[in-house]
């Protein structure tokens, strides 16, 4: 079964806007955990416009409580990201290739390019005793070249398939994820993946067999506002629960 995990950034955006603990990135942990979310994913940026350091650890220290939740922490692997994640040893670190100033997540890895530092951070987190994971776009090729990074897993980036839900394109580029994961688990690399993951296309992408985790957070925060925490995790959980 795939569990869904929570990215926290949006509810810390919102604390931020207004200068004080409100609203409180581990209540809101507290209050998914409660009604049965088995993750907790954040992305520290460099300039904390969302979630803090100080998040990190707070959660880090919430959840080294409560086992049976995984704990996510994203981020591009600069010296002090790492730093962080050594530190907390949360369950997973996802290594994502974000600049400073990008808005969003909007790309996977680059392992013709990048293949040494991510080698060398997979590495790295290992020997810290956390999973890694990297950032990828679904396509084979990635996905052989992320074979020989060290990776545990990897996070393919759903925005296209999000984006072509319910096109023309939709039934292709579906089929695109399904040879990407498919060829990952032949690897033997566990698969993640998010980005504008939503009620309504999620049960489409996990017809794709061996989808371990989604980490949906921006989607998901609007669907709360505007149907309830309890009703959209209710329907997460149990989309997942289907899943292939």
């Amino acid at each position: 079964m795939t569990k869904l995990s929570v990215n926290l950034n949006k509810i810390a955006l919102l604390r931020n806007s207004r200068g004080r603990d409100f609203p409180s990135v581990v209540n809101f942990a507290n209050k998914f955990m409660a009604l049965g979310v088995e993750g907790i994913t954040v992305h520290p940026r460099q300039d904390e416009r969302h979630i803090t350091q100080q998040d990190a650890y707070d959660l880090g220290d919430l959840l080294a409580e409560n086992a049976a939740v995984e704990y996510n922490i994203e981020g591009y692997p600069s010296e002090d990201f790492l730093l962080l994640v050594e530190k907390i040893k949360p369950t997973q670190c996802t290594l994502v290739p974000d600049a400073p100033d990008q808005l969003t997540s909007d790309h996977g890895w680059d392992l013709q390019q990048d293949m040494q530092l991510v080698q060398d951070t997979c590495a790295r987190l290992k020997k810290a005793g956390v999973r890694a994971a990297i950032f990828l776009d679904p396509d084979v090729q990635h996905v052989e070249l992320a074979a020989k990074s060290g990776c545990d897993r990897v996070e393919f980036y759903t925005e296209s398939f999000a984006q072509s839900f319910n096109t023309e394109q939709g039934e292709s580029i579906l089929t695109q994820y399904k040879q990407a994961v498919a060829r990952a688990i032949e690897l033997g690399i566990e698969v993640n993946a998010g980005h504008d993951l939503d009620l309504q296309n999620l049960p489409t992408f996990l017809t794709i067999s061996g989808v371990l985790e989604v980490s949906i957070g921006h989607v998901l925060t609007i669907e709360c506002i505007e149907q309830g925490m309890q009703s959209v995790i209710a329907q997460y959980l149990q989309i997942c629960k289907n899943s292939a």
